[in-house]
């Protein structure tokens, strides 16, 4: 028997996904384990394997590949726990990661932050100055040595790097895209002096144009490569010694994933690793379902995560922010705020109540897991207003404790505000579903969409919690909840479901059109590139697709458009097809009009990538269909929206429920996993997949 399997490490929760060969599937749930977050992952396995009926052993031996999704790098990059890093760039160019591109104080800021401009401040430096160093050497942007490289000089800074530890050096000089010459013979020399170190060169790492962000991604890179790394190794050993043979994979912020021998050295495409896994799983399941727009919202212990399918595939950016920096590594677009589950509630000194983004996380967690937390948080007020039932949390694996819920928000918001508990309860319920509200609109009208053109999709432990209620005046046609047996651990499957992705990008512009033969040689190029890193994964594909883009401006303007180019030999049509392309994805997302033709058109950037399926791809099962009406299991007084306030809710039992049932709202499906709240006004049905599917009747609307 063949299996694959996906385990998500989240902040609070580490989660899994198990298919084999003949969709044989199960789930498992249990807490992470920071800061040593292999341990979680290894818990995971063996509950697995207890759902399976097998031992850890048996499972392992069987398990062809396991995807992971990690928190290593992002969380090594947010906390400061990253290598020591010398910096070496082209002489006169030293300044260039502390000037910021005169972009630093505002970067990644919100409109609110960016008004308080006075208020700003660069972060801290990438590097320290000391570990700069510069080198004589120029290639212009044509490619050609213009200077050549001082080799005596790149060795004596080599030597003094070393002299005071660094662990790894990174290496960005300018047109490298253009020529990697300089480059390579840096790396050469640089593991001439130190034959272990690590090194991460711009022309491999951000083959880019814009020397900033170039440079931050590299050093970024080598910043979290050797943490990755030490992260992987003893993992994949603890893996073998209890019996795996397979190969151990890491999932990719562009979507797909890459294994864990070739992830250290591109480790910067690993930052979004923990986020995408609930968008693949959102495509897998919406192709299933015939779903071509999907709102993907992803709510958790710690994060609420918000990313887009549009026509049956994920939005993606070409660049991102962190920590005020920015980095050019293509990513799904995929946007977060720490208000998930374990978001504490808080007074501030305005004495106004708020609502994260600091967590209670998995260690000590909401007050009501009576394991040391006092603060109180949103699974707290779910507790208080009688949503999550706290003798039946994750199907009765877990009791919690209604009493410290209630104290908690009681010594930490009621009395400082001079409310009731379960009014304060209710605010911290509104104040959640309000800002993740917010967020999914950001999301969707940024992107030039209209939300109506969408099915919302909500999963992670408290997502069900909360979606009727953050989704409620949207717009969307409806949302669905994938309990089935992804429930609560959709990431996991999305992980378990995913393929190998490789991409390669090469900057090299000039004005349009460019001519065929220029296109098809770079995309040529870069395809034989991705053939490469293919064949070095080390595993075998049941197909190998290759998908093109170039990142396409009006001319004199600073930022690009992503658009898609037709695989195969190209010529004038092809080309010119490509222009009305742009000009249509410019006018979807900046407006009808705001096109410019006669300013003329410029191509920036080549970019492929490769997309290796695997053989094992998870097929959610059918939903038994049952004839019988649905019967309750029970009512309690619950709160699920402002407007109605406390009011006796029928309880249903996900386990008794087939397709093709149908609930009324106000109602509570307690699933073994997750509970979902439907407040009145709502009506939900079971599909053939189990998903439930939850509309808005005109009276809510109205309200």
């Amino acid at each position: 028997m063949a299996y694959v399997i996906g385990i998500d490490t989240g902040g609070t929760f580490t989660d899994a996904f198990v298919a084999d060969q003949n969709n044989r599937l199960a789930a498992a749930k249990t807490p992470s384990t920071p800061p040593d977050f292999s341990l979680g992952f290894l818990n995971a396995v063996d509950d697995l394997a207890l759902e399976l009926d097998l031992t850890t052993a048996q499972l392992l031996a069987d398990t062809d590949y396991i995807v992971h999704g990690t928190t290593s790098t992002l969380n090594a990059l947010v906390t400061g726990d990253v290598a020591k890093v010398g910096f070496l760039t082209t002489k006169g160019h030293a300044d260039s990661i502390s000037i910021m591109n005169l972009e630093g104080r505002y970067a990644g800021l919100g409109t609110d932050q960016v008004q308080q401009m006075a208020r700003t401040a660069k972060p801290a430096g990438l590097v320290p100055r000391e570990l700069v160093f510069e080198v004589d050497e120029r290639i212009d942007y044509k490619g050609a040595v213009i200077v050549p490289l001082d080799e005596q000089g790149v060795r004596e800074s080599v030597r003094e790097m070393l002299s005071v530890g660094v662990e790894s050096i990174a290496v960005s000089l300018l047109w490298s895209f253009r020529n990697p010459q300089h480059e390579l013979r840096i790396r050469e020399i640089i593991k001439e002096e130190s034959a272990d170190m690590y090194v991460a060169l711009s022309s491999e790492v951000s083959p880019r144009i814009r020397e900033y962000p170039r440079n931050v991604t590299t050093i970024m890179n080598t910043q979290v490569g050797p943490r990755l790394a030490a992260y992987l190794r003893p993992l994949e050993e603890e893996l073998k010694n209890r019996g795996f043979t397979g190969t151990l994979l890491v999932m990719q912020g562009s979507g797909g994933c890459v294994s864990s021998q070739d992830a250290p050295k591109h480790a910067v495409t690993t930052i979004g690793s923990v986020l995408t896994g609930g968008v693949v799983g959102c495509i897998n399941l919406a192709n299933a379902l015939g779903h071509r727009n999907v709102i993907s919202t992803d709510m958790g212990g710690t994060t609420f995560l918000v990313g887009l399918v549009s026509d049956g595939k994920p939005v993606t950016t070409t660049s991102t922010v962190l920590n005020q920096y920015t980095i050019s590594t293509p990513m799904v677009d995929v946007h977060t705020i720490g208000s998930g589950g374990g978001a504490i509630a808080w007074v501030d000194a305005g004495g106004n109540l708020r609502v994260g983004p600091r967590s209670a996380g998995a260690r000590p967690g909401p007050a009501c897991y009576g394991e040391g937390g006092t603060e109180p948080t949103v699974t707290d007020a779910d507790v208080v207003l009688g949503i999550v039932n706290p003798a039946n949390f994750l199907g009765g694996k877990k009791s919690l404790s209604k009493a410290l819920a209630v104290e908690a928000i009681r010594s930490h918001i009621a009395e400082p505000l001079g409310l009731s508990v379960t009014d304060a309860a209710q605010a911290i319920y509104a104040i959640q579903n309000a800002q993740t509200a917010d967020l999914v609109r950001k999301v969707v009208v940024n992107s030039g969409q209209d939300p109506r053109d969408f099915i919302l999709y909500s999963f992670g432990g408290a997502g069900p919690v909360h979606a009727a209620s953050y989704s409620a005046d949207l717009g969307v046609d409806a949302v669905v909840v994938p309990i089935g047996s992804t429930a609560a651990v959709f990431s996991a499957y999305g992980l378990a479901s995913s393929d190998i992705v490789l991409t390669a990008e090469r900057s090299q512009p000039h004005n349009f059109p460019p001519e065929p033969d220029v296109v098809n040689t770079t995309f040529e190029i870069l395809e034989d590139e991705l053939r490469q890193r293919l064949i070095e994964q080390g595993l075998e594909f049941d197909t190998i697709a290759f998908e093109r883009e170039a990142d396409i401006r009006y001319t004199m303007q600073m930022t690009e458009v992503s658009t898609p180019v037709a695989t195969g030999k190209l010529d004038v049509h092809d080309i010119d097809a490509i222009g009305k392309e742009f000009e249509r994805l410019y006018e979807n997302i900046y407006g009808k009009g705001s096109g410019f033709s006669e300013a003329g058109l410029q191509i920036i950037t080549y970019r492929v990538r490769a997309i290796g399926q695997l053989h094992i791809r998870p097929v959610l099962p059918e939903h038994q269909l049952v004839d019988e009406p649905v019967q309750p299991s029970g009512t309690r007084e619950v709160f699920l929206d402002v407007v109605h306030g406390v009011e006796p809710t029928t309880i249903y039992d996900y386990t008794q429920l087939g397709s093709g049932h149908r609930i009324e709202g106000p109602a509570v499906v307690e699933a073994p996993t997750t509970t979902v709240a439907l407040p009145r006004g709502t009506t939900t049905t079971v599909d053939r997949l189990g998903n439930l599917v939850i509309r808005y009747d005109s009276a809510r609307k109205e309200n």
